[in-house]
């Protein structure tokens, strides 16, 4: 990769006409441009200039060079003119990404905290699967990931990931498919039409696992990666759904649905996953704080 200091010599040898003239507006001796020039020139395997009696001269590699450099430094010296007349006011940028299989709801209740801090933040919101958020962290274009799930050993990202908390999960049915079901819960279970979310996540394996713990054995009609396309077919009355037990309350209301029972076996997990060990960036640890203290503190 280019040595953007030993550009920066070259281009200002280029411009002044010569080292010396280089050196004075540098502050820097003759011998260190020399030198800088040098490794340049042995970094491209070519002369960058020709000595012509007392002078130097660009040869054409050099005058290629010179007209990327131009364009380097011209973009550089735009930026430095932006940054100083950006406005005092302008919003503070909090760049999210958040895995699919978390719940919309959860997410929101998570995230809330941070717009309520100041009118000057402007939340940017990315969703997709871990391993393309991760790779977005990597190279800072996102400054959080919400995540079901810690950083996989698997993964050699770097970063760190911070329990938010955990909760319990409810199963929730229509009024109507609710009076269809026999016995106590969970046995009423046992053949009902479910909906669940897709194999392959935290989640589910526990699931499956809680259901053949105890020997209950549902119709499973549907299985999804999108926990609100679930929650849709369920208030149609296609079969039970579970959610968050922390979202109970508005899972009922905006659904029209009633919930059945609650699982405190199986256990949903949120993460949020940074760059940083100790958080600095302000809005990162309200998020942290306000989840670990009001959201998930029920379940400590």
């Amino acid at each position: 990769m280019v040595n953007y200091k030993h550009l920066h010599y070259f281009w200002m040898v280029a411009k002044e006409g010569g080292i010396a003239r280089a050196s004075e507006r540098l502050h820097i001796t003759p011998q260190t441009i020399s030198g800088q020039i040098s490794l340049l020139e042995t970094h491209y395997g070519a002369d960058l200039f020709n000595k012509v009696g007392r002078n130097i001269e660009l040869t054409e590699t050099g005058r290629l060079v010179l007209n990327f450099a131009d364009e380097i430094f011209s973009l550089g010296s735009e930026l430095e003119q932006m940054m100083h007349h950006l406005p005092e006011d302008r919003p503070q940028q909090f760049r999210v990404g958040v895995v699919d299989v978390v719940p919309k709801s959860i997410t929101h209740k998570i995230l809330l905290p941070a717009l309520k801090m100041s009118d000057s933040i402007r939340m940017v919101c990315r969703e997709a699967d871990l391993d393309t958020l991760l790779a977005d962290l990597s190279v800072h274009r996102l400054d959080l990931v919400l995540a079901d799930r810690p950083i996989p050993a698997t993964v050699s990202t770097r970063g760190f990931s911070h329990k938010l908390g955990e909760c319990s999960v409810s199963f929730f049915a229509t009024e109507a498919l609710h009076n269809t079901l026999t016995g106590e819960f969970p046995a009423c279970l046992n053949g009902a039409p479910i909906l669940l979310p897709s194999s392959g996540n935290q989640l589910r394996a526990e699931i499956d696992q809680w259901l053949d713990k105890n020997r209950i054995y549902p119709r499973i009609i549907g299985e999804f990666d999108d926990s609100a396309l679930m929650k849709a077919f369920g208030q149609e009355g296609a079969g039970i759904f579970i959610a968050p037990t922390a979202i109970e309350t508005e899972v009922t209301d905006q659904y029209n649905v009633r919930a059945i029972g609650q699982s405190h076996e199986i256990k949903e997990s949120f993460y949020a996953i940074s760059v940083e060990r100790k958080i600095i960036n302000p809005i990162v640890s309200a998020v942290i704080k306000s989840a670990n203290n009001s959201l998930f503190a029920k379940e400590k």
